[in-house]
């Protein structure tokens, strides 16, 4: 009891701290968004069509472009979608924050975000001179600089002084808003001009579509990060790629993939207009910018002619059904385990998650466990590890999947803040469709789920702690039973030091003696649609494909290998092969990314050369699986080395050099392909009679399973039930 207290008073006294940690955020307050529009301005935007998804996506002709491009210089780019549907509001703009000034005023009824009378500083009080609801600024031309110590230097004008003898190489920038987000051509030249089409490239006909990750809800323009993309790109723009990007297409802002397909075929459009078509055009990115080209390559053509998808993942959907656990089984370890010292080694966890975790290792959460376990009652318990699920999706639950949080709440005034449910599922409400309260239906659910299974056929647990876990993991509430997290300090939404509901466990089901903790189901119609709709990917993509990564499982990163593999399952069970998938990892000090692309041009001149034929019968013979050592030196390479437990083959060269993990949800006996959204059900009895609980004897335990799982548990023999038949 004294304890607690004391933890409680040090708890309060932190408080001031905090509240100074997280006040000074006046910065937004003068550009928050203020008002929203009324009904979405229906009437102004009666022509957003969105694309017709009776089968899927891929078989959806693409409607004829209706905007007159090119964007000239001092003119708006479109607002409405081609065919994404209508604008999202509300919609923070982030001009200002990419240092491009004030958007244009479109209103002057209070929608969007102030304007001020003066560009160079509007933070200060100034007079408000209209506001902006859809954040558009005039094409503009801008140049940059690239000096022999590596220097990049941005021009907002054409500079007084000729620098082009001193600068190693020069680049023409245009930038402007497409669709309400901010777009970028990067060209490069050998002099700069005030033209639109500067006569001067040095372009060699090449052309990259760069693409960007993070983890986004929507609802905000994104910042465009000019000199760092010149920066990730300065090898490919030296030998006279053209570089082409979007805040569309970074899914730190929206992982809207028909929205980012949308634009990116606009961004490219404007670019096509200018300088005419490429030889092709090759996409790059990392993380959910991997995932984004997997899905536009399933879902289109014209856009991508090859990819190279960094630290990827298949998609984020079903990223949310092993990474939305996470939390789940922190919260059990923590606060509803009965035997919690056999959690405490934490390669144990393992068992559960799937994902690797280790002892020894501090996180971010060390000192909010003991604390938060006083507060529920439960002895403090210091952890002294850490795991992937914890060290790479901390909070992630918190942020995508609960409405009423709001961490971009800094951007938007109370009214309108109070009218937005804050999650990743309200981003694609329109594809996805609501429930009869207003809340997005999601994809997430657990029924059926046995936490640990394949741990205890191989008895690494017994049966009393896979009762156990599965008595009281529960699930998350239904969104509209969702509450916000408990923090002591933070700001309107932001996160505070001291988390008092860590793991959210305030949004978790929970058992009694008598009754389990509540499984949730998924929305069957909000599956149905992310099928259709291409958010999902399901393998049917026929590009030169170079998946590349560097080896992070020992870093407990959120980019785990195993995620290449599922997605080579799926292209292989909807092709039948997928020898046009390559998978790359390599040391995290030696750099890949020049010598893939050096590889897809060969690639894709072969390609160019016979087009008639499919990807993988014009691959060179010699681009082939491999891993490579700090040094850039191939440790193995060829058609086995990435074998293993994915495909139920013997190790490989490379996946023994290179461990891989699994995620919560094969460490439940799913697939590896990791696509199953709602499992067919059986009864307890039939999983006992057919072995599911491999030579482990559960009818003693029957009772409880079937308290636990009454409409049945998964039978993963069968595919995903939620997958529309027609795709």
């Amino acid at each position: 009891m004294w304890l607690r207290i004391l933890v409680v008073l040090v708890v309060v006294s932190a408080s001031s701290l905090a509240y100074l940690s997280y006040s000074d955020s006046s910065k937004y307050r003068l550009r928050q968004v203020q008002g929203l529009p009324s009904m979405h301005l229906a009437s102004e935007h009666t022509s957003a069509k969105i694309l017709d998804f009776s089968t899927h996506i891929r078989f959806s002709a693409r409607p004829k472009e209706t905007f007159p491009f090119p964007i000239k210089l001092g003119e708006f780019g479109p607002i409405n979608t081609l065919y994404a549907g209508a604008p999202q509001y509300p919609f923070y703009c982030m001009t200002l924050d990419s240092g491009l000034g004030q958007p244009h005023v479109d209103n002057q009824a209070g929608w969007g975000v102030a304007v001020y009378e003066q560009q160079a500083n509007p933070d200060k009080k100034q007079q408000v001179i209209g506001y902006s609801k859809d954040c558009a600024i005039p094409t503009t031309i801008s140049y940059a600089a690239v000096f022999g110590n590596g220097e990049i230097k941005l021009f907002k004008h054409l500079p007084a002084t000729d620098i082009s003898q001193s600068a190693k190489q020069l680049f023409q920038l245009e930038t402007g808003t497409i669709n309400r987000f901010l777009y970028l051509l990067i060209m490069p030249v050998s002099q700069w001009s005030r033209e639109q089409v500067n006569p001067h490239h040095t372009w060699n006909n090449k052309l990259i579509y760069q693409f960007e990750g993070g983890s986004g809800i929507g609802f905000r323009q994104g910042k465009l990060r000019i000199k760092r993309t010149i920066e990730r790109r300065i090898e490919q723009l030296s030998l006279g790629y053209a570089v082409i990007t979007s805040t569309a297409n970074k899914t730190s802002h929206t992982y809207n993939m028909l929205l980012a397909e949308d634009t990116a075929r606009r961004v490219k459009h404007q670019f096509v207009s200018l300088y005419g078509k490429p030889e092709y055009t090759v996409g790059i990115g990392g993380s959910g910018g991997a995932l984004a080209q997997y899905l536009i390559g399933q879902n289109s053509n014209g856009l991508l002619d090859a990819a190279i998808p960094l630290y990827s993942y298949p998609d984020m959907i079903s990223q949310t059904l092993y990474a939305l656990d996470c939390d789940l089984l922190n919260n059990y370890y923590a606060f509803r385990s009965q035997t919690p010292e056999f959690w405490r080694h934490w390669p144990n966890r393992i068992l559960l998650e799937g994902m690797n975790a280790r002892n020894g290792d501090t996180h971010v959460s060390a000192v909010l466990e003991p604390i938060n376990q006083v507060l529920a009652g439960r002895w403090p318990r210091p952890p002294q590890g850490n795991s992937e699920c914890i060290n790479g999706w901390f909070g992630l639950s918190t942020f995508i999947h609960n409405p009423a949080q709001g961490f971009l709440n800094e951007y938007f005034a109370d009214t309108v803040a109070e009218q937005v449910q804050w999650s990743y599922w309200q981003d694609m409400v329109e594809l996805f469709g609501h429930d009869e309260l207003g809340f997005a239906n999601h994809t997430w659910g657990n029924q059926g789920v046995q936490y640990g299974l394949l741990a205890l056929r191989q008895r690494q647990l017994s049966a009393q702690q896979f009762i156990d876990i599965n008595w009281h993991i529960g699930s998350w509430k239904p969104l509209a039973e969702m509450a916000p997290e408990r923090f002591i300090g933070g700001w309107r939404g932001k996160k505070g030091i001291l988390w008092l509901t860590l793991w959210s466990r305030h949004n978790i089901t929970q058992a009694t003696t008598d009754k389990p903790a509540k499984r949730l189901a998924g929305s069957d119609q909000a599956a149905a649609m992310a099928y259709r709709s291409g958010q999902i990917f399901i393998g049917d993509i026929d590009l030169p494909i170079i998946d590349v990564r560097h080896y992070l499982e020992d870093e407990l990163d959120m980019h785990h290998m195993s995620a290449s593999f599922v997605t080579r399952l799926r292209i292989t069970q909807a092709l039948g092969h997928a020898r046009h998938q390559i998978i790359w990892v390599a040391d995290k000090n030696y750099q890949p990314e020049v010598r893939a692309f050096a590889a897809m041009d060969r690639w894709l001149q072969q390609r160019r050369a016979n087009p008639e034929l499919s990807a993988w019968q014009t691959k060179p013979a010699d681009i082939v699986d491999a891993c490579f050592d700090h040094q850039g030196q191939v440790i193995a390479s060829g058609d086995k080395v990435w074998h293993g437990n994915w495909n139920q083959q013997t190790a490989g060269a490379c996946a023994q050099h290179f461990e891989s993990f699994s995620n919560s949800r094969i460490a439940a006996g799913g697939p590896w392909a990791g696509n199953i959204f709602r499992c067919k059900l059986m009864p307890v009895e039939q999983a006992i009679a057919q072995g599911v609980y491999g030579d482990i004897d559960m009818q003693p335990h029957l009772t409880k399973l079937n308290a636990i799982f009454p409409t049945g548990v998964c039978d993963y023999r069968y595919p995903d039930q939620a997958r529309p038949t027609n795709l």
